[in-house]
């Protein structure tokens, strides 16, 4: 399955993409703003691990490679929640630093949410970024999400005490866009 929108491509996650993953997520600026499940550095080993771990849950998919202009660019994510919070999904994303400031986040999170909300039984998506991760707040806001909450020291990373926001979108207030599923 192909997710095509605009000028990017979601596929996903293969084995074979590794080492494309491996040269992304070594960046330190990627990893100082994701959880310590990134590591850094990251090499081809993990990014084997972190596919093995979910690809066997990948069906229908939920975990994509984005594509842009034929080049390996990133990575977004689709959690499917549970119990009470079953109606939910958290969605994760880094991209290539080479392609900051290029609409490709804001891109693939239109559609990922488009196909989210026309493909699970869901009312709402959110993301939670750092407060001063100012590109991923932005791209967010410009996909229609909207910060709902500021969470006051919440996290710590690198030593360091930081606010997190929570950014989310409802269905009924998401304007699906106009995506193509190939199978």
């Amino acid at each position: 399955m192909e997710i095509v929108y605009k000028d990017i491509l979601l596929l996903p996650w293969k084995s074979d993409f590794a080492p494309g993953l491996a040269e992304i997520a070594n960046n330190e600026k990627i990893s100082d703003n994701l959880r310590d499940g990134l590591p850094f550095p990251y090499t081809v080993q993990d990014a084997h691990s972190w596919l093995d771990s979910i690809m066997p849950r990948n069906d229908p998919p939920q975990f994509f490679a984005i594509f842009y202009s034929g080049t390996l660019t990133g990575s977004i994510g689709l959690v499917l929640k549970d119990n009470v919070y079953r109606k939910n999904i958290e969605m994760g994303y880094f991209l290539d630093e080479h392609y900051w400031g290029k609409g490709i986040i804001t891109k693939a999170i239109l559609a990922v949410s488009s196909y989210a909300f026309t493909t699970f039984d869901i009312l709402r998506i959110y993301a939670e970024v750092y407060s001063d991760n100012t590109g991923s707040r932005r791209a967010l806001e410009k996909s229609g999400f909207s910060c709902e909450a500021v969470l006051k020291k919440s996290i710590i990373k690198k030593g360091e005490i930081k606010d997190s926001c929570i950014y989310s979108v409802l269905k009924e207030n998401f304007r699906i866009e106009d995506i193509e599923i190939r199978e």
